[in-house]
């Protein structure tokens, strides 16, 4: 089939190159133009704004679209219509962009929103969007480039049907994605996703640390190695901390206790209190994340190198002669 993506960094690129490996056409757009030139020597057809995207994209994907309704009144025509997958950063970068497609758009095409948008945000998007808008929550990070990201989708049923063939080339196949319901589910099971990534996150560092300040003279790598191979806390998380201490060493080395982000947990934890559901494990992460502005801890020092091992997310180093 053929896909618009627009929004060319880290993840925009493995959207298009694991959509131009399973065949489908991609036409790319990014504000960088050297990211857009990029994308073409990749194989994309590169545009030079939203509006030539748009024009360059047929919308035909083996259909007429014509945007007839399907037999039981769920939606136009899922053959016909542009396929468009945004991935640009969350807030305001996603409405500009909604709105430069806005004239170019009808209620036959999809438009896919892949980035960390606030599930509110999306509902309201759904709402005011002509074209069937799905909220995409994306996990795997610049890491999944080669397996494919785990993919949680709301919006539409027939969209969302529509976007399979490209959603089985995105995530890790067709047990990568699936559809968690209404506008707004897809990026709320993503918000629920990073806080439990949090508390699993702080978990490992808590033990870590333990073992570090201990009573033993331990080898941080061979027990998440050891742990890694059979053990019941065996996880991908468990191999990036395996991965952190054979690459910056026993002690961490220069990885300074700053832990960097925070939104996804901040809201989880406002819609847990809105909800009355205790969160307690998610919180003290969240809690422990922020403190890490303030002090030194191993936990935090670990924390901080795992979103390298999973985001790609820039590491923060101690300064020469800085105090542990």
């Amino acid at each position: 089939m053929e896909l618009g993506v627009i929004g060319l960094g880290r993840m925009g690129r493995i959207v298009v190159d694991r959509s131009l490996a399973a065949g489908h056409d991609v036409v790319a757009f990014d504000l960088s133009a050297e990211a857009t030139a990029a994308a073409a020597e990749a194989g994309a057809e590169p545009a030079d704004s939203v509006a030539d995207l748009c024009e360059r994209l047929d919308g035909s994907d083996g259909g007429d679209g014509a945007g007839a309704d399907v037999e039981d009144g769920g939606g136009p025509d899922e053959t016909g219509g542009k396929r468009i997958w945004l991935m640009v950063p969350a807030g305001d970068a996603v409405d500009a962009t909604l709105a430069d497609l806005e004239p170019h758009l009808g209620e036959e095409d999809v438009v896919v929103d892949g980035g960390n948008s606030h599930f509110e945000a999306s509902v309201r998007r759904a709402e005011t969007t002509d074209a069937a808008y799905l909220d995409c929550g994306t996990s795997g990070g610049p890491a999944s480039a080669e397996e494919g990201f785990s993919l949680m989708v709301g919006g539409p049923e027939w969209a969302y049907e529509a976007m399979v063939p490209v959603l089985d080339a995105v995530a890790t196949g067709p047990d990568g994605h699936d559809r968690m319901g209404e506008s707004g589910s897809g990026h709320y099971v993503k918000m629920v996703h990073n806080g439990v990534e949090y508390a699993l996150m702080q978990a490992y560092g808590e033990g870590f640390e333990l073992l570090a300040e201990g009573r033993y003279d331990l080898e941080m790598e061979s027990i998440a190695r050891t742990w890694n191979n059979g053990a019941v806390i065996r996880s991908w998380l468990l191999e990036l901390c395996e991965e952190a201490f054979r690459e910056e060493g026993n002690d961490l080395g220069d990885v300074a206790d700053h832990v960097a982000g925070g939104s996804t947990g901040t809201w989880t934890v406002e819609e847990a209190l809105e909800q009355e559901v205790p969160v307690p494990l998610i919180y003290g992460a969240l809690a422990e994340r922020f403190d890490s502005r303030n002090e030194g801890r191993f936990s935090r020092r670990l924390a901080n190198r795992l979103r390298y091992g999973f985001g790609r997310h820039e590491v923060a180093r101690r300064s020469e002669g800085e105090e542990e």
